[in-house]
């Protein structure tokens, strides 16, 4: 694989974690969300295994418990927060989808992320902008 192939596939894969990192902020039924988190949060990924970037950042709205893109990439993020800050995303951009999981309290969160079945897995960190 050329150099070139090789930065192509771990851009991909940066955004397959940033859209695992945004999943992780999902799965809680709509009737357990709660206003107090909505606002934008701006998201760390840190890669921990696989051939993803070390990092990237991520901007994510939470409206009415609900999470959505909160940036200009081109990618589907939705989850929910739970009353208890437990969060769960899922984020997907063309065939690569990531899932994440963990808790917001306060101004800041974090949790853990996995993508491409697997190919990646790390953590995330979220604060609060707004």
């Amino acid at each position: 694989m050329t150099y070139s192939g090789i930065l192509a596939r771990s851009r991909g894969l940066a955004l397959l974690a940033a859209l695992s990192a945004a999943a992780t902020l999902a799965a809680v039924r709509s009737a357990d969300a709660v206003p107090g988190y909505d606002g934008v949060w701006s998201v760390v990924i840190i890669t921990k295994e696989g051939i993803c970037d070390p990092s990237y950042r991520y901007p994510i709205r939470i409206t009415n418990g609900s999470l959505g893109n909160a940036g200009t990439a081109t990618v589907n993020i939705t989850g929910k927060v739970g009353k208890n800050g437990a969060v769960v995303v899922n984020v997907s951009a063309g065939d690569k989808t990531a899932t994440g999981t963990g808790h917001l309290a306060g101004k800041s969160g974090g949790g853990s992320w996995s993508g491409g079945n697997g190919a990646c897995k790390g953590v995330w960190q979220a604060e609060r902008r707004s």
